[in-house]
């Protein structure tokens, strides 16, 4: 909820210096990609407490990486040249063996632990719809991204309040813990309004894959911050499964 919230205060302080070109089209649009935000982070922070974030972040990347991608492909038509289609697919081959070698887990771990992974798997491909369909709607519906920032903000704190409610019998949704994420909300606020520019600039498949190299620190922030644990097998995986990610990123930039 604290990020939400710090979302909605930087959006409300960005009205003061830029005044959208208010219609409904424009906040349908922006609410309903403020709801699909709230349901993929909060399906996404669901699923660290599964399976921790060293594991969950690469996963949850490389198939939010392929959603966007394939919509750049397939709806806005982005690749237009052979080459385009060389280093794209090439990209997105590289990026399904990265989120392979990070998702790895010995034979020798208990079933619990497997079960784990499974369940996590599948809120990470929830997480993915809504963080798609927040990517790619303000595209879609041709939006401006300075314009956008009000009423999407609106929209994730509405969602963030009501899918906590359906993922948590008893959220603590004004919490201590929750005012200490506002920060890390306006924080996320101001990458948000680059990667919207971004999209609009360069295209989704371009645009939102180079905002993705963060999982990078995120995954290593998990292992050594968090310590989560990992075999020396798996460790080895984990750390080539990123480089693979990050070569896929790097790929997917030569399709601009």
């Amino acid at each position: 909820m604290g990020m939400s919230l710090g979302a909605l205060i930087f959006s409300i302080g960005v009205l003061f210096f830029h005044q959208p070109v208010w219609s409904w089209h424009l906040i349908l649009a922006s609410f309903v990609c403020g709801l699909a935000w709230a349901f993929g982070q909060i399906t996404q922070i669901e699923s660290f407490h599964i399976i921790g974030v060293s594991a969950a972040m690469p996963i949850s990347t490389g198939m939010q990486l392929i959603g966007v991608t394939l919509f750049g492909i397939f709806y806005f038509h982005e690749w237009t040249s052979t080459m385009d289609y060389v280093y794209g697919i090439s990209a997105l081959i590289v990026i399904i063996l990265g989120v392979f070698f990070t998702a790895y887990r010995e034979k020798g771990d208990n079933s619990s632990k497997q079960g784990a992974m499974q369940r996590g798997l599948f809120v990470l491909v929830l997480s993915t719809i809504g963080q798609v369909t927040y990517n790619v709607i303000p595209r879609m519906a041709d939006l401006n991204g300075w314009d956008v920032l009000f009423p999407q903000g609106i929209g994730m704190a509405i969602g963030a309040m009501a899918f906590s409610f359906f993922f948590d019998k008893k959220p603590e949704l004004f919490s201590k813990k929750s005012f200490q994420n506002i920060a890390a909300g306006a924080a996320f606020a101001i990458g948000n309004i680059g990667i919207l520019l971004s999209n609009k600039v360069n295209g989704v498949a371009v645009g939102f894959t180079l905002s993705q190299m963060n999982v990078i620190v995120n995954t290593l922030g998990g292992l050594i911050f968090l310590k989560e644990s990992r075999t020396s097998k798996e460790l080895k995986l984990t750390i080539g499964g990123l480089i693979l990610v990050a070569a896929g990123g790097i790929l997917i930039g030569l399709t601009k």
